[in-house]
């Protein structure tokens, strides 16, 4: 008995030191990894080529990954934008501004499909078609009359509040989402290729009825100019389409800029070989190109367009 228990202690003790052997092992590549110091010459790992590509490789897998599993290709983004969730922001940004709600108009909601099918069809993105055919047409062919009529456009958006912000950072397109006149709107939202690539146009259309007129007299329409927004909108944007896996790959970018912030710091101690090369500033340098990488990556989420 006395034996078997000395056995039993002696793995047990095993167990333990290989353990804590596992964990001193951890520790000590974390550290050549994100710690500058003498046993790797105050260039942590993490931040040097090798570390630089797996980064890359690692947060552009994230994206193509996340993209895959939501919406079954790694090229597709998932969107969350519906003619509810339109309306919904509509009237909200409208009770910021103490105006009215909008109501949906069954008229309006087929115009504006009409008109987003005509610019697939016809393979533009304009308020006017190349044919010179003009938006108050789709009113006509709906029967909707009107005293006042917009139209707002967007493009490539993936979620409700990226377009929403879009269209109030741009003063044309925030008239048309706030104006007292305004009584109806109708949206849609449709997915297609346009000049040879995938895209999810949404078509706002806004009315003040008038009874008793001719269906498609146009008394007043206002059509916001189509554009990418400024750089600060395009952040805003992006901030409000985030996913799950676009975070997690700026998480890592964030690490890899701190470490290689913290490498800078340390230059002078870096072997007399490297300092008398662009290694002297390779902390600098590598903290630019994250950074970068990061605004790159945040840009291609503020892409939609108005």
């Amino acid at each position: 008995m006395f034996y078997i228990s000395t056995i039993v202690q002696a793995k047990t003790k095993s167990k333990i030191k290989s353990s804590y052997s596992v964990v001193k092992r951890v520790k000590h590549g974390l550290k050549l990894a994100v710690v500058p110091h003498a046993k790797n010459d105050y260039r942590p790992h993490l931040v040097r080529r090798y570390g630089l590509l797996a980064i890359f490789f690692v947060v552009i897998g994230l994206q193509l990954g996340y993209n895959g599993v939501t919406t079954g290709n790694v090229l597709g983004r998932q969107s969350d934008i519906t003619i509810n969730s339109l309306l919904y922001q509509t009237n909200l940004e409208r009770a910021k501004a103490d105006k009215s709600p909008l109501k949906l108009n069954e008229k309006l909601d087929k115009a504006a499909y009409l008109k987003a099918q005509d610019m697939f069809n016809k393979q533009y993105w304009a308020h006017n078609a190349p044919d010179g055919t003009q938006p108050w047409k789709w009113f006509g062919d709906v029967g909707y009359n009107y005293n006042e009529a917009g139209e707002n456009l967007a493009k490539n958006f993936t979620t409700t509040s990226s377009v929403m912000t879009a269209w109030m950072n741009s003063p044309e397109h925030k008239e048309n989402v706030i104006k007292t006149d305004y009584q109806d709107v109708g949206f849609a939202v449709m997915d297609g290729n346009l000049d040879g690539k995938p895209a999810s146009i949404i078509v706002a259309l806004y009315g003040q009825p008038a009874e008793g007129l001719v269906a498609g007299v146009q008394t007043t329409f206002t059509g916001a100019d189509a554009g990418q927004g400024n750089i600060w909108t395009q952040f805003a944007v992006a901030a409000q389409s985030m996913t799950p896996a676009l975070m997690g790959g700026l998480a890592l970018i964030a690490v890899a800029i701190i470490v290689a912030a913290y490498a800078h710091a340390y230059r002078s101690k870096l072997p007399k070989k490297l300092r008398q090369s662009w290694y002297r500033h390779h902390g600098l340098y590598k903290v630019a190109g994250l950074l970068s990488f990061g605004v790159v990556l945040i840009l291609m989420y503020g892409g939609g367009q108005i």
